[in-house]
């Protein structure tokens, strides 16, 4: 169970890699991501991001390169938020696949 402390970082650095993402995702156009929700370790050390991505197709191949540049994204994160959190979490993306997961099983339904 997740402190308040943590639920109010974790939504602080949802809202603002979100908005990071938006300004990146116009550069590469038909490409959308969305942060579908951000958890932080107890110590406040660790954030893991899941991303969802359309096309889904590049899914894997936008997560990779996003955790490959996860060192100039929290940079840019630190800057957004220097004067709410005295230490910026190391950030890690992962895929959020329950909209293909929901869409499986609405058509194993019909």
């Amino acid at each position: 169970m997740d402190s308040t402390r943590q639920s109010k970082i974790a939504r602080l650095i949802q809202k603002e890699l979100s908005d990071i993402f938006l300004k990146m995702t116009k550069e590469t156009r038909g490409v959308m991501v969305s942060v579908s929700i951000v958890r932080v370790s107890p110590d406040l050390g660790i954030a893991k991001a899941y991303l969802s991505v359309f096309p889904s197709a590049k899914g894997q191949e936008i997560v990779e390169t996003l955790n490959n540049n996860s060192k100039g994204i929290r940079f840019e994160l630190g800057n957004r938020v220097r004067h709410q959190l005295r230490i910026i979490p190391e950030l890690r993306f992962y895929i959020d696949d329950s909209l293909d997961y929901i869409e499986h099983i609405d058509s194993l339904l019909k």
